[in-house]
């Protein structure tokens, strides 16, 4: 089937757009333990600043799915940096004022910006076919590969840049980042929600929620995001406690951002090849792989390829239960139950960025990679559940 140019620049600007977002995510995952380690009083909260990324998320993500149902995905990708811009402004202030409060509060605002922005896949889904849906999702996430050198590199070339303040550079950068995510959702071209998404027939939340295709997809998002999040969260202060350097810690999150997102060439096209429960059950094996390697050793080796493992289990779990929810629902529940869908995801995301500094704190790298071992198999358990029943009732048709 032919794609059209129409559709394929809406697809390069979104995936531009989430290359630009996510590059300030992983300049903040690279730094924001780091920095909220010298700034608390208290260091059981040194990724308290993280923490408030992910709560800025969580609670805007289900009202900005609902505003751009009034307003079109066009001007909600608009204002959602504006925030990210004065959360980049307070969190340079903050640096230089050393204020561990401040810098918390710009996390969160930047926090709002990805709110709004991890609806960039859905927008691809909602312009896409059944055929084309699992690809668009993907290539919208392969902007995250550029965002694995963009963040990182911002992070550690303007370490210094502001003299006597370490990373006030690399935030100062964000500004910059931000501004440019604004001009390009700008040109995006996508129509405004008609009249059968804004006013269609529609069950209730509980109706939709109860579906066992909603109900395996947004637990094996929970566990994609919450394991990876809860690891890669934790690791430059891992890092750090074993004493390897910054840059090390950079390549090792540059790495991971990588494996997060290189995969999104492919993903969509095993998944049309081999259906969506396999490649999510495939994700899940990889996640105990990376727990696997973490347990093994402490070297930069180790986190290098652990992470990698992470990131690419999160690939496959993450874009397939995204293309799952997508089954769940009819033009008219898509803002509801995509908002609702993050809403539980990034709950997860928040809780683990609040809690993982505590429990690297008290319980140490390796215990923390053995917690995560009975979400991921709750996970599998689910996925190859629903995979059970979908063949038994193919059968009973047959």
């Amino acid at each position: 089937m032919a794609i059209s140019p129409s559709l394929r620049r809406n697809v390069l600007i979104l995936s531009g757009c989430q290359a630009l977002m996510l590059s300030g995510s992983s300049l903040m995952i690279a730094t924001s333990a780091l920095i909220g380690f010298s700034l608390a009083e208290d260091k059981l909260w040194a990724t308290l600043p993280i923490g408030c990324l992910f709560l800025g998320t969580l609670l805007s993500t289900y009202p900005a799915s609902m505003i751009m149902k009034r307003i079109g995905r066009r001007a909600g990708f608009m204002i959602g940096p504006i925030f990210g811009v004065a959360g980049a402004v307070l969190t340079l202030v903050a640096i230089m004022d050393q204020s561990f409060a401040l810098f918390s509060a710009g996390s969160f605002l930047i926090g709002v910006l990805n709110g709004v922005g991890y609806y960039y896949r859905f927008a691809a889904a909602d312009i896409s076919d059944d055929v084309y849906r699992s690809r668009a999702i993907s290539w919208v996430l392969v902007g995250g590969v550029l965002a694995a050198f963009i963040g990182p590199n911002l992070a550690n070339f303007n370490r210094d840049l502001i003299s006597g303040y370490p990373f006030a550079g690399s935030y100062a950068s964000l500004i910059v980042v931000y501004a440019l995510s604004i001009g390009l959702a700008s040109r995006l071209d996508i129509p405004k929600p008609g009249a059968a998404e804004r006013a269609g027939r529609q069950r209730s939340l509980w109706e939709i929620a109860r579906q066992p295709t909603f109900l395996v997809a947004v637990v094996s998002a929970m566990v994609a995001y919450g394991v990876m999040n809860l690891v890669m969260t934790s690791t430059p202060l891992a890092m750090a406690g074993h004493n390897h350097s910054f840059s090390d810690t950079a390549v090792v999150i540059q790495w991971h951002v990588i494996a997060m997102f290189t995969p999104s060439f492919f993903t969509g096209h095993l998944i049309a090849r081999f259906g969506t429960l396999r490649v999510m059950a495939a994700g899940a094996i990889v996640l105990f792989a990376s727990v696997a390697v973490a347990l093994h050793g402490i070297s930069v080796t180790h986190f290098v390829v652990a992470l990698i493992f992470l990131g690419l289990g999160w690939n496959f779990l993450f874009i397939g239960a995204t293309h799952l929810v997508t089954q769940s629902y009819v033009p008219a529940e898509k803002a509801k139950t995509q908002g609702l869908n993050d809403l539980l995801v990034f709950s997860t995301v928040a809780l683990t960025a609040l809690t993982s500094g505590m429990v690297h704190e008290i319980a140490g790298w390796e215990m923390l990679n053995e917690l995560v071992l009975p979400a991921i198999g709750v996970a599998l358990g689910a996925i190859l559940l629903l995979g059970w029943f979908r063949r038994q009732s193919e059968a009973r048709v047959v």
